[in-house]
C-alpha cells in the first residue's frame, strides 16, 4: 500500500524542495519509492515486536493478547506485528484489504504502510488497538498520523491529530500545514491556517513556505488572498451593521423619550399642554431626554420652521413621524401631530424607505426591551442629536 505516500508526499516533497538541489528533486519526483529508503535510512528505525505494543482486551484492562496473525511493512522494509482483529475493528479501508485475497500464495499476510516513518505507523497501529496517544506520540508524529488517519478513515485519530497540529501552528509553519490540511481534508485545521495567515500576513510573506508557494502553488496563493479579501469585506460589513444597529438603538431609545416627556414632563419640558415641574429630578436617560427637550423647546419657539429653513425642527418633525409611524395609540397619545401624521400615511402612504426605517426601529427595540434587564444601566446606548450621524441619517431616511 503506498496511498500515503500518494498523498502525504505532496507536502513532504514540497517541503524537501527547499532543502535539497535540484538533482535530488527530480529524483524524488521520477523515483518516489528509492527516495523514501534513502530518505528514512538516516533514521535509526528498528524493526517492532508484539512487546512494544501494549496488552488490552476489549474491556480496557490489561492482559495477554492472542498472537499477532499479520506483518505490517512499513518504510525501509521494517515489519510491524500487528492483530487483523483490530486493523478491521478500528479502520474500515484496512478491513477491506484484509478481506480482499492477495496476488501471491503466501502462508503470511503483509500490509503495506509506505510514505511515512516506521515509529509513526506503529503508534498509529497502536491507536486502533487501545484508542490512546500521548501526549509526546501526538507532538512528534501528529502530521504523519494526520496522513494515515485521512488515508485509513480513522476519525477519532484525524480529530486528535487536527487539535494536536492546530496547537502546534506558528506563523512560520502555517503555509506548511495548510496545504497539509487541503491534502488531507482537514477543515478545521485549514480554516485556523487560513485565519492566522491572514492575521498576520505581512509576516507570513516573509517566511520560505510562501515563497515557495507563490512559485509551485499560485491556486494556493490565489484562495489564500480571496480568503483575505473576505474576511476584510466581513469585518467592513459587521462594522457597518453595528453602527447601523446603534443608531437604530439611539433612534429606539429617543421614541421613549418623547413619549415620556409629553406624558409625564422632565426636568425643563412638562407634558403637553402644562408646565414643565422645577423640582422633578432627571430620568434614568437623561442624557437623551435633555436633548430631545432642547429640540422641543427650540421647535416650540422657531419662526424659520414654516418655510422648512431650520435643520434641527426637521430634525424635531422627523422624530415626531417616526413616533407616529411607531405608536400603536394615536387616539390616546399626547404626543403633538401623532394622529395627524397616522391620518395623512392612512390617506398618501408611506416610501418603502421610510418603511424599511419603521421596521428596524421597531426590531431594535424589540431586541433592546428583551436584553435589557441583563445590560447594566451605564451601558445603554446614549444619544446625541447634535451628532452627525444621527443627523445625515435622518435626514437621508426623509429624502
Amino acid at each position: 500500500m503506498t496511498h500515503v505516500a500518494y498523498i502525504y508526499g505532496d507536502m513532504r516533497i514540497m517541503i524537501l524542495h527547499r532543502k535539497l538541489n535540484r538533482e535530488n528533486i527530480v529524483k524524488s519526483e521520477l523515483y518516489p519509492e528509492e527516495n523514501e529508503k534513502k530518505y528514512w535510512s538516516s533514521k535509526n528505525f528498528v524493526a517492532m515486536s508484539p512487546n512494544n505494543f501494549p496488552a488490552t482486551n476489549v474491556d480496557g484492562f490489561s492482559g495477554e493478547m492472542p498472537e499477532a496473525d499479520i506483518q505490517i511493512i512499513t518504510s525501509g522494509g521494517h515489519r510491524i506485528p500487528a492483530h487483523s482483529t483490530v486493523l478491521a475493528s478500528g479502520s474500515s479501508v484496512l478491513e477491506s484489504i484484509l478481506v480482499r485475497p492477495q496476488k501471491r500464495r503466501s502462508s503470511e499476510k503483509t500490509i503495506r504502510i509506505l510514505g511515512v516513518p516506521c515509529d509513526a505507523v506503529s503508534v498509529f497501529v497502536q491507536f486502533l488497538s487501545s484508542f490512546k496517544c500521548t501526549a509526546e506520540q501526538m507532538e512528534k508524529h501528529a502530521i504523519h498520523l494526520l496522513a494515515l488517519s485521512h488515508v485509513y478513515l480513522v476519525p477519532q485519530l484525524k480529530q486528535r491529530c487536527t487539535k494536536g497540529l492546530a496547537e502546534q501552528l506558528t506563523i512560520e509553519n502555517s503555509v506548511d500545514m495548510l496545504q497539509l490540511a487541503r491534502l488531507c481534508d482537514a477543515p478545521d485545521l485549514c480554516l485556523k491556517c487560513l485565519k492566522l495567515i491572514s492575521t498576520n500576513f505581512k509576516k507570513v510573506e516573509k517566511t520560505e513556505g510562501w515563497k515557495f508557494l507563490q512559485d509551485h502553488d499560485p491556486q494556493l496563493e490565489l484562495e489564500i488572498l480571496q480568503f483575505m479579501d473576505e474576511a476584510d469585506s466581513r469585518k467592513k460589513r459587521t462594522r457597518r451593521h453595528r453602527r447601523e444597529q446603534n443608531l437604530y438603538l439611539q433612534l429606539s431609545e429617543a421614541m421613549d423619550c418623547i413619549q415620556h416627556i409629553c406624558t409625564e414632563g422632565c426636568t425643563s419640558v412638562g407634558p403637553c399642554g402644562e408646565e414643565p415641574c422645577t423640582k422633578k429630578l432627571p430620568c434614568s436617560k437623561f442624557k437623551t431626554c435633555q436633548g430631545v427637550q432642547l429640540l422641543i423647546r427650540h421647535f416650540a419657539t422657531c419662526k424659520r420652521r414654516v418655510n422648512g429653513g431650520c435643520l434641527r425642527c426637521k430634525r424635531m418633525w422627523q422624530l415626531l413621524r417616526l413616533h407616529s409611524s411607531i405608536c400603536d395609540q394615536p387616539d390616546e397619545c399626547r404626543v403633538p401631530l401623532c394622529r395627524k401624521f397616522k391620518v395623512k400615511v392612512q390617506e398618501k402612504g408611506d416610501d418603502e424607505l421610510w418603511k424599511s426605517l419603521v421596521g428596524k426601529v421597531v426590531s431594535a427595540r424589540a431586541l433592546s426591551s428583551l436584553s435589557l434587564p441583563k445590560r447594566k444601566r451605564e451601558e445603554e446606548p446614549k444619544m446625541n442629536l447634535d451628532h452627525h450621524q444621527v443627523r445625515s441619517f435622518l435626514t437621508t431616511q426623509c429624502h
